[in-house]
């Protein structure tokens, strides 16, 4: 059995009054680094090791210029989200349980980047394939 990881950018938030009164930008709006939709898969088989890349080039889904998306071709993940996510990645991709007990399917976790003011929230799912 071999594993790989699928990550969706499900949402993001912006708090513009934390953004005002916290930010040196005061407008400096929500994330640039992703957008909702931004689908990313990761694999460590068949010669191929996304993790310790950061998710350089594990981008599938995009509706935005794959250039300009952090996991795309030309960067990798925003270390925020980087930070919040890799645990979960490597958990699945070694075919562990992402969060048993806490999510309906163990196979699954919703998180969050640690940027306060505009998070961008993922669903990581571990999926098991021949």
């Amino acid at each position: 059995m071999k594993h790989k990881v699928r990550v969706t950018v499900i949402d993001k938030k912006l708090y513009p009054e934390l953004q005002q009164e916290y930010c040196r930008n005061p407008e400096a709006g929500m994330c640039n680094c992703y957008n909702v939709g931004d689908v990313f898969e990761f694999y460590r088989a068949d010669g191929q090791d996304h993790f310790w890349h950061c998710g350089v080039n594990t981008l599938v889904k995009t509706e935005a210029d794959p250039d300009t998306v952090a996991g795309g071709p030309k960067m990798p993940h925003c270390s925020e989200a980087w930070d919040a996510i890799s645990r979960y990645i490597y958990t699945g991709l070694q075919g562990g349980s992402i969060m048993k007990g806490w999510m309906k399917e163990e196979n699954t976790m919703i998180a969050c980047c640690s940027d306060g003011t505009r998070p961008v929230i993922f669903k990581i799912e571990r999926i098991d394939y021949e």
